[in-house]
């Protein structure tokens, strides 16, 4: 694979799931496993090659290491992503704050930056949200 080839948006989705995972410094398995059944099992995923994900994990963290490295990160979103997925990496990255049970303040502040990068209508940002934590709440 070449590495200066642009992004699909498969991998933009991919790396925006990873970087909400990455936002709070911890890696949960249960965001890997989210990330994981979220490219295993959704349309949108159809005929993505999963070995794309270890490329897509270093560009993440070499990006979030740098100073600007998450406005850089998410030029290549946009960049890559049409806008009619907008409102599924929102939901993406949304399920992947949630999978754990729980949105901590970094996760929080990285939803509400994707939200504002993504230029989402705030009614419908809050429906995906809702939806999410509807999904991960635990008995």
């Amino acid at each position: 694979m070449n590495d200066d080839a642009p992004l699909t948006a498969q991998d933009a989705l991919a790396a925006l799931m990873i970087a909400v995972s990455a936002s709070d410094e911890n890696i949960r398995t249960s965001e890997l496993v989210k990330i994981s059944n979220a490219i295993n099992m959704l349309p949108v995923f159809a005929g993505y090659d999963p070995e794309r994900l270890p490329r897509m994990s270093k560009m993440v963290f070499d990006l979030l290491e740098q100073e600007d490295g998450l406005e850089a990160l998410f030029g290549l979103i946009r960049d890559a992503l049409p806008e009619r997925l907008f409102e599924t990496a929102y939901a993406l990255s949304c399920d992947v704050a949630a999978a754990d049970g729980r949105i901590e303040d970094q996760e929080g502040r990285m939803l509400e930056e994707i939200r504002e990068e993504l230029s989402l209508d705030r009614l419908h940002a809050a429906a995906i949200e809702r939806g999410a934590r509807a999904r991960h709440l635990t008995i």
